[in-house]
């Protein structure tokens, strides 16, 4: 590089570097971004996404509950005083000449496991926590595929209507030429003239529709970059080929986190059963006493120490109502978990209903409307250049080839989407 040009970059490099990270994070942005692929584009929603970040917060508070489920009893002390002289003999006060004092520690034990059985549930809990972040996190991942595709799709109308609009200008140059040397007439290049309002609006509605998906997108990145330093590319594009429908039912059973957090609450449940069925039953409280007597008669019982078990009369079962309600909840859970399996086979036949129909109408297009309908256009176009065909007919041949193009990306547009549902179906991304 030369001296010269090296000096001001040099400079301006300096500059930025003492105002700080701030402004060199705004001076690259200047420079634009590269546009997001979608594993990009999702590692940056799962870091971003406020909705999603408060989600996971649920599990970092299951957690802290774990700590205190397996809390131990705290044990008690106490502190008796007796012996306080109240009428003293021969007029001599001394009120704490016989006062004796038992200082004592009292313990509570728990008895069939109750502190292991609430730590469990507090684990179980967690777990089912978690599974329930990963569904919640399964639709959010949905929203944003949705809007990925709408990019996608809004990009590509663009380009068509970029395309359709640059196609007809050339038509226009040829035709006016056409007008000046006299071969057609002024009303029919008029036509023309007019016809190109259609392709002008095409493009304006399908810049908007550009610009409101990736206004949609920015919101679910929680990003502030401005539309026009903001684009994410990917495929466009469909695959002909569709696996079977037991493939995609086999991987939502072992994937799909609702369901695996309702196989999770059943065992939940039974844990939460077998711990009201521990804390029904009777825990006892061992205590221990130091006894300084120095007024008993006995001068060998100056100090003493004793011994106490205190266990609770279990006349009345004052934990039946939860035993019945655990119990019930068993089968609740349990009719929860058949609900979610048969949800997840809705949704997987769902999704694979509407791939299918999307592919018997795309094949077509791709092997041969596309084709066609460009092959149809330039000959009606060549003819009417040659006076073999009439303008509507001309007029008429274009539009059929416009409405096929827009026609088969939409499709491709509606297949993407399928994917997406279809990975939300299943549990994991089986299409990228």
């Amino acid at each position: 590089m030369d001296r010269e040009l090296r000096r001001p970059l040099r400079h301006w490099l300096l500059s930025l570097l003492r105002l700080g990270p701030t402004a060199t994070l705004l001076a690259v942005q200047a420079f634009g971004q590269h546009p997001l692929t979608w594993p990009e584009l999702k590692a940056r929603f799962e870091a971003t996404n406020p909705t999603l970040k408060a989600a996971q917060a649920n599990i970092a508070e299951s957690r802290a509950e774990e700590i205190t489920a397996y809390l131990r009893p705290n044990p008690d002390f106490g502190l008796t005083t007796d012996g306080f002289q109240i009428n003293p003999n021969q007029g001599v006060w001394r009120p704490f000449a016989g006062v004796f004092e038992v200082p004592s520690i009292s313990y509570l034990h728990e008895r069939q496991h109750k502190r292991e059985l609430r730590l469990q549930s507090a684990k179980q809990t967690t777990d089912v926590t978690i599974s329930q972040t990963a569904d919640q996190e399964r639709s959010l991942i949905f929203n944003l595929r949705n809007a990925f595709v709408q990019v996608l799709q809004a990009k590509s109308v663009l380009e068509n209507a970029k395309d359709n609009l640059a196609y007809w200008d050339r038509e226009l140059t040829v035709n006016h030429e056409r007008y000046k040397a006299g071969d057609i007439a002024e009303v029919d290049y008029d036509r023309l003239v007019l016809q190109r309002v259609q392709f002008e609006s095409d493009y304006q509605a399908a810049l908007v529709n550009l610009r409101t998906a990736k206004i949609t997108l920015l919101q679910l990145l929680n990003d502030r970059t401005s539309i026009e330093q903001f684009d994410v590319t990917g495929p466009f594009d469909f695959s002909p080929e569709l696996k079977p429908l037991q493939t995609f039912r086999t991987l939502a059973l072992q994937s799909r986190p609702d369901l695996k957090a309702a196989v999770q609450s059943v065992d939940l449940a039974k844990t939460n059963y077998q711990l009201a069925v521990a804390n029904g039953s009777t825990d006892p409280t061992f205590g221990v006493w130091f006894t300084h007597n120095a007024s008993i008669a006995n001068p060998f019982a100056n100090n003493t120490m004793g011994a106490s078990i205190n266990i609770p009369l279990r006349i009345f079962d004052r934990n039946q109502g939860e035993k019945a309600r655990t119990r019930i909840d068993i089968s609740r859970n349990e009719r929860l978990r058949d609900a979610a399996q048969a949800q997840v086979f809705n949704d997987v036949d769902s999704a694979y209903v509407t791939l299918e129909s999307t592919l018997n109408l795309l094949r077509p297009y791709k092997e041969q409307y596309l084709a066609l309908s460009l092959a149809v256009r330039d000959k009606v176009a060549f003819a009417y250049q040659r006076g073999g065909a009439s303008l509507l007919d001309y007029l008429d041949a274009e539009k059929a080839f416009r409405d096929t193009r827009l026609a088969y990306v939409n499709l491709v547009g509606s297949y993407l989407v399928a994917t997406a549902q279809m990975n939300m179906a299943v549990g994991t991304e089986v299409f990228e």
